[in-house]
């Protein structure tokens, strides 16, 4: 069985699509890229659209009863590979050890013009949230 998230606090689904589907204790999140939710515009520049885009997955976990914490795997999509660095520290900030398992490919275009595309899959804990990281 399976159900769906649902939060205000990530941009809403444009098309036949859920943020996240929660199976078991597993959460799988869509897509997200840097769109601020507040005003449906895509964030200027990678760095922005990097940490909204971590800022949208954070609010979809929440959603779920989970964190960051609870992340066991990432799929980065960049439009330059050569973004690598800039994006890994940006992305580190979010994360501590044991990190999740990570893959960054680079993508030759994104929805709306965006330089990132973030997706996860998480774990949600027992007994609730462990941090707000």
């Amino acid at each position: 069985m399976r159900r769906t998230v649902r939060t205000v606090g990530a941009p809403l689904p444009v098309g036949a699509y859920s943020q996240a589907v929660i199976s078991g204790d597993l959460v799988f999140t869509a897509g997200q890229i840097g769109i601020d939710p507040s005003t449906g515009m895509l964030e200027d520049g990678l760095s922005a659209q990097t940490a909204r885009a971590l800022s949208n997955v954070r609010e979809i976990l929440r959603e779920a009863g989970t964190d960051m914490d609870g992340v066991l795997k990432l799929n980065l999509y960049i439009t330059d590979m050569s973004d690598f660095d800039l994006v890994n520290r940006i992305y580190s900030s979010s994360f501590e050890e044991p990190y999740p398992a990570r893959s960054i490919v680079q993508a030759a275009a994104l929805p709306l013009g965006a330089l990132i595309e973030i997706e996860a899959v998480a774990v949600i804990h027992e007994g609730g949230m462990k941090s707000d990281r």
